[in-house]
């Protein structure tokens, strides 16, 4: 057991006024810098609270445990200890990417903590399964596992700038490479088979918290058929699709992101 706290394991930055918290979470490859667009213009109404998870960023390295973050349930057990530690209750949650099922495994674990749930770009399972289309089949998962592992470096610069989107804006792909870059091998590595090979498609009819998903078009990570799925398991789930393009709408639209949780919440 790591004996830091989390603020210091989990690089836990709290800023705002308000009475409410909110609270951003990354995606695989990212950390916390990826909401600046986005949590700056909560925090004259809210606390805003971002964090990195442990392997990237500036988190505690010497936290991270192949053991405990073998599942994405690692991850969610740390948000919980985060939350509690900083006394965060029925916050809003706005998870991207993988970190929308993070949070979602959070908000089951501890749902006396969470008010809300914002998921961006959600995706249960990222492979076809049956009638399920998750966007990949087996062997391409396989297959860019692989490539992470032989080459990061050329598997950063040839995945960020497909996974942004917005070829007409090669800085936003160029910053994405540079998180990816920035991210340490084995730990990549690892959290990318957790993410791109985990099932949590059973786990979505289990919540009954009011869940705004929002979705991209033209996202090759998590295709509108997922967004739909998404939306269809969760009881109290409302699904807006967003004019932005491609997987980081928190930064390559983030007005829009800021619209639509606004009007949420």
């Amino acid at each position: 057991m790591n004996p830091l706290p989390t603020a210091l394991r989990n690089n836990v930055v709290v800023k705002g006024t308000g009475e409410r918290v909110i609270v951003f979470a990354h995606g695989f490859g990212c950390d916390q810098n990826m909401w600046r667009h986005v949590a700056r213009r909560f925090e004259d109404d809210f606390r805003t609270l971002v964090f990195d998870n442990v392997g990237a960023g500036q988190s505690d390295l010497s936290a991270y445990d192949s053991g405990k973050y073998s599942s994405l349930q690692g991850y969610a057990d740390d948000l919980v200890e985060i939350l509690r530690e900083h006394d965060a209750r029925k916050v809003v949650f706005v998870g991207h990417s993988v970190s929308s099922m993070i949070g979602l495994l959070a908000s089951l674990e501890a749902p006396e903590l969470f008010g809300c749930l914002v998921l961006v770009g959600p995706s249960p399972r990222y492979i076809d399964d049956h009638d399920y289309v998750g966007g990949f089949s087996a062997g391409q998962i396989e297959e860019l596992l692989g490539f992470l592992g032989d080459n990061p470096m050329a598997w950063s610069q040839a995945m960020a700038p497909q996974i942004m989107g917005n070829a007409d804006r090669p800085e936003l792909g160029d910053e994405l490479t540079a998180s990816f870059c920035r991210t340490d091998p084995k730990i990549a590595e690892e959290f990318a088979r957790v993410t791109f090979t985990s099932d949590n498609r059973a786990d979505l009819d289990r919540s009954t918290i009011r869940t705004l998903i929002l979705q991209c078009t033209d996202d090759i990570i998590a295709p509108l058929a997922v967004g739909d799925f998404v939306h269809a398991q969760m009881k109290n789930s409302e699904l807006i699709v967003l004019a932005a393009t491609g997987h980081c709408p928190n930064l390559s639209a983030p007005e829009e992101v800021v619209s639509a949780i606004r009007a949420f919440v």
